[in-house]
C-alpha cells in the first residue's frame, strides 16, 4: 500500500501593501489637484493654459458640459443676428461716435474732413465729465445723454454701448466708428467711406497675449462661459458693421462676466475695454473681424499709455508714414516679448491699415489744419 505524504500547508502570501498604499496616494493627489488646483496652476484650471499641459495629461478628459439657460438664450439670439442678411440702405452713412471727457479740440479738423459730404455721415458725442463747448456747427446738437466714465472699468463699455444705441436709431447708419477726443483723420472722407463700406467685416483689434497684461488678467470666475483659451486682448477703438453693433447691444451673458470679474484694481488689473469686445467676437464670430483696429496708436515706448504727439512732432512725413503702414504688429507682455506681424488684408488684398490716428495734443490743431489737404491726398 502506497502511503501518501502529508499535505503541505503553504503560508499565506504577503500582500504587497506598499503598492496598494502608493496607488492610493497617487489617486488622492490627482483627485485633490483636479478639484483644488495648486496656486501655480490656478489660472489655467487644468484646461487651457500651456503651463498646465504636463499636468493635464495625467487627468481624465472632461465630457461636454450641459449649457446653462443663459448660454442657450445667448446663442440663439447671436445666431439669428449673425444669420440676418446684411442690411441695406439707399443712403448709407458712417456714424462717427466720439467718446470724450469734455470738449473736442479737433472739431475744426473734423469739419474740414466732413465738409461737402452732408448726408453721408452722422455724429454722436458722449462727454463723460463736462458739457462740451463746440467750435463747429456740425457738432452742435449732437451730444447724447452721458454718464461718468472711469478708465479701465465697465463704465467705459457702457459709454460705448450708449453711443451705439443712439447711432442705431438711424437706420441709414451702416458703419460705426469709435473715436476719442485725441483722434484725427488720416485720409479724405471718400477714401474712408469706400474703405469701410466696401467690406463686410468689422475692424476690432484682437490677439492672444499669454503675459500678465493679457491672460494674466483672466479670472476663473468667468467659467464656465469663458475659458482662458478664449480670452483675448485688443485696443478699444473699433469700426464695426451694423450687424455687429446690434450683437454688442444684445449681449448680456458675456458682458455680465466682465462687469463682475474684470476690474482694474482686483489684483489682476483687468481693463474691461481692452478685453470684452476682443473676447466676445473671438468666441461668437472670429471670422467676421479683421483682428486689427483702423485707428493707429504708437506703443513703441513701452509705457502704460501710448505716445502722444506734440506740435514739434507734427509734419507731413509723420502723417504719410502712418498712412503707409500696411502691417499690424502685436507684442506679448510676457518675458518672451513675442512679436506677431501680419499684413492688413482688405478684401484679400494688402492695404494700408489705418484711417485715423491718436494721441495728438490739442495744440497741434493749427499745424494739422495747414497740412490736412496735402497728407490726405492719395
Amino acid at each position: 500500500m502506497t502511503v501518501m505524504p502529508p499535505a503541505r500547508h503553504r503560508p499565506a502570501a504577503k500582500r504587497p501593501m506598499w503598492i496598494i498604499v502608493l496607488l492610493c496616494l497617487v489617486c488622492v493627489v490627482l483627485i485633490g489637484a483636479y478639484v483644488y488646483p495648486p496656486r501655480h496652476y490656478s489660472q489655467c484650471y487644468l484646461s487651457a493654459s500651456s503651463v498646465c499641459t504636463p499636468f493635464k495629461d495625467w487627468l481624465p478628459s472632461i465630457g461636454r458640459r450641459e449649457k446653462t439657460d443663459d448660454e442657450i438664450i445667448s446663442a440663439a439670439v447671436i445666431r439669428d443676428i449673425l444669420g440676418m442678411p446684411m442690411s441695406t440702405s439707399k443712403n448709407p452713412k458712417i456714424a462717427f461716435m466720439f467718446l470724450t471727457p469734455g470738449s473736442l479740440p479737433f472739431e475744426k479738423l473734423w469739419e474740414k474732413f466732413l465738409q461737402g459730404h452732408e448726408g453721408r455721415y452722422s455724429i454722436y458725442v458722449h462727454a463723460s465729465r463736462q458739457k462740451p463747448v463746440h467750435t463747429s456747427s456740425l457738432f452742435v446738437g449732437r451730444d447724447i445723454h452721458s454718464d461718468a466714465v472711469v478708465w479701465g472699468k465697465i463704465s467705459m463699455i457702457d459709454a460705448e454701448k450708449r453711443l451705439l444705441a443712439n447711432a442705431l436709431e438711424d437706420t441709414d447708419n451702416q458703419f460705426f466708428v469709435l473715436l476719442s477726443d485725441s483722434c484725427v483723420p488720416l485720409h479724405s472722407f471718400d477714401y474712408v467711406f469706400n474703405y469701410l463700406m466696401g467690406t463686410n467685416i468689422s475692424f476690432i483689434d484682437c490677439f492672444q497675449d499669454p503675459g500678465p497684461h493679457g491672460n494674466g488678467r483672466y479670472s476663473l470666475e468667468m467659467l464656465p462661459e469663458i475659458e482662458e483659451r478664449d480670452f483675448r486682448k485688443g485696443a478699444q477703438w473699433f469700426a464695426i458693421t451694423r450687424r455687429h453693433a446690434l450683437l454688442i447691444l444684445a449681449d448680456n451673458l458675456y458682458y455680465k462676466k466682465f462687469k463682475l470679474y474684470c476690474k482694474p484694481a482686483d489684483g489682476r488689473n483687468c481693463i474691461a475695454d481692452e478685453h470684452y469686445l476682443p473676447t466676445l467676437f473671438n468666441m461668437v464670430d472670429p471670422g467676421g473681424i479683421a483682428n486689427w483696429s483702423v485707428t493707429h496708436v504708437d506703443w513703441s515706448e513701452g509705457k502704460w499709455h501710448p505716445r502722444s504727439y506734440a506740435v514739434a512732432d507734427v509734419s507731413y512725413d509723420l502723417l504719410k508714414n502712418i498712412t503707409a503702414v500696411d502691417e499690424t504688429i502685436h507684442v506679448t507682455s510676457d518675458d518672451k516679448k513675442l512679436v506677431t506681424q501680419k499684413p492688413c488684408l482688405w478684401n484679400g488684398s494688402k492695404s494700408p491699415c489705418y484711417l485715423f490716428a491718436r494721441k495728438f495734443y490739442p495744440e497741434t490743431l493749427d499745424s494739422l489744419l495747414k497740412i490736412f489737404t496735402s497728407y490726405t491726398s492719395v
